[in-house]
């Protein structure tokens, strides 16, 4: 009998340390740095959502004894909907913690060149759990983007290039409240409203014209004169004449050369045929243009046209038959590389 208590009590410390070599030695089955378990609302409840990822997903190889400690550990008692990272290595014990203490994944959010509302949905819809289409149609309703101080012409306002740390489960509006809540943030440093009214501008008009000398120039060195001429224009009654908007306009980011046929599109943000700024941004300009173009220096310029050695930089006019000369030389090195 002793002998086989022995055994029995043998038996016991083995499988003793076989749970709980199980339960915290390194755990994981994927290759990659990390990866994502999802809890969405409504349906199936959290446990039952993260046990089926945990038996599909290969992200633990023992899913049972995670079935069999989770619940008894309250793992799942406070765990909202969300996204939770499970970094490679993690054991069964601290897949457990991560539930239990409900830790969201923060997704970096980053904003470069938006153009459109339909980019910026499916950016959204790419990194949160908001469905693209549907975002696209709040972004699309003047109700929705009312509380925001924008609408479907002024949204890319709302949008200061850089990184945005965000949770997975955040709505459309969650979202877009931290965006108005940076770009509050930028226009209140440095003087920029300030700087913006001096030059007859809203924070809207300025960054609407930073977006079109954004697409204008990759030279900031040139920024703040192409700022001034458009600006000089302005002054002046005279039509903006701004190839980036007649981009915009017909929806076609990569044209090369802008035609006379092209000139015709009718649209609100055709800047040759309507005096002003067009209603929107036309991307989301980057803080050095919006800094360029409050900076932009007095000049007499009128006019600019880029340089024949496709250098990226631009010749300034202040005389229209002098601008015509340099133009032709633009076009003839066009033709000649065939850039039609």
């Amino acid at each position: 009998m002793r002998t086989i208590g022995k055994l029995f009590t043998f038996i016991i410390i083995v499988g003793a340390i076989v749970i709980a070599y199980l339960t915290f030695a390194r755990n994981t089955t994927f290759n990659g740095a990390k990866k994502y378990l999802y809890v969405r609302p409504g349906g199936a409840s959290a446990e039952a959502q993260i046990t089926q990822q945990l038996k599909t997903g290969k992200v633990i190889d023992n899913v049972k004894i995670f079935q069999f400690l989770a619940p008894k550990m309250n793992a799942f008692k406070n765990l909202t909907a969300g996204r939770l990272a499970v970094p490679k290595g993690t054991s069964v014990y601290g897949l457990i913690k991560i539930l239990k203490a409900d830790k969201q994944d923060t997704i970096h959010f980053t904003i470069k060149r938006v153009r459109t509302r339909e980019g910026l949905a499916g950016m959204m819809g790419k990194n949160l759990m908001t469905d693209s289409a549907a975002t696209f149609m709040y972004l699309s309703n003047n109700d929705s983007l009312r509380q925001f101080g924008v609408d479907t012409f002024t949204l890319n306002t709302l949008l200061i290039p850089g990184t945005y740390n965000l949770k997975w489960q955040y709505t459309t509006a969650e979202v877009l409240r931290i965006f108005a809540a940076a770009k509050k943030a930028f226009w209140s440093r440095n003087n920029r409203i300030a700087r913006a009214a001096a030059l007859g501008l809203t924070p809207a008009e300025a960054s609407t014209l930073a977006s079109i000398v954004e697409d204008e120039t990759l030279k900031d060195s040139e920024k703040d004169t192409i700022a001034s001429v458009y600006l000089n224009r302005l002054r002046a009654g005279m039509a903006l004449g701004a190839d980036p908007t007649i981009k915009y306009a017909l929806k076609d980011f990569n044209m090369q050369r802008i035609l006379n046929q092209d000139l015709k599109v009718q649209s609100p943000y055709n800047t040759y045929i309507n005096k002003g700024l067009p209603p929107g941004p036309i991307c989301t300009p980057d803080s050095v243009t919006i800094e360029a173009v409050l900076n932009a220096p007095k000049t007499d310029y009128l006019y600019f046209v880029a340089k024949p050695d496709f250098s990226g930089y631009h010749n300034f006019s202040t005389d229209y038959s002098q601008h015509l000369k340099l133009a032709q030389q633009f076009h003839d090195a066009l033709d000649k590389k065939n850039i039609k």
